[in-house]
């Protein structure tokens, strides 16, 4: 009895190996081929136009935009710290003059921490 048991699941083992055998690979060759990302990705940031209002700063429940502005109250440097940002997209979506945008650019792994302090150029049209 335990043996014709075993015999039969053996055989069914196999036969969901075989069926497996025949169709397309579910894995991604990731660093040759780069995968499909929608519309909604949020990646790095990019700057673009930006008057240095600091709606972003303000919305941004991590903490990881700093805004530094000269005396004359210009945008002088935008920093944003990629070690605490969570891309949740609040600085993108609460920016009055869609400065801010989110890239599909995922590739930010890096072995040391200080290299993910990242400065935003401002550009301008």
């Amino acid at each position: 009895m335990k043996f014709t048991q075993s015999l039969k699941a053996i055989s069914e083992g196999l036969l969901t190996v075989f069926s497996h055998l025949f169709r397309k690979p579910v894995t991604e060759e990731y660093p040759e081929e780069k995968p499909f990302l929608n519309g909604y990705f949020r990646g790095k940031h990019t700057l673009e136009n930006c008057i240095g209002c600091g709606y972003c700063q303000k919305v941004c429940p991590s903490n990881a935009i700093i805004i530094c502005k000269s005396e004359d109250n210009t945008l002088e440097k935008y920093i944003i710290d990629y070690s605490k940002c969570i891309f949740c997209g609040n600085c993108m979506f609460y920016c009055p003059r869609n400065s801010m945008q989110m890239t599909s650019f995922f590739e930010l792994a890096t072995s040391c921490k200080s290299d993910l302090c990242a400065e935003l150029i401002n550009k301008r049209r």
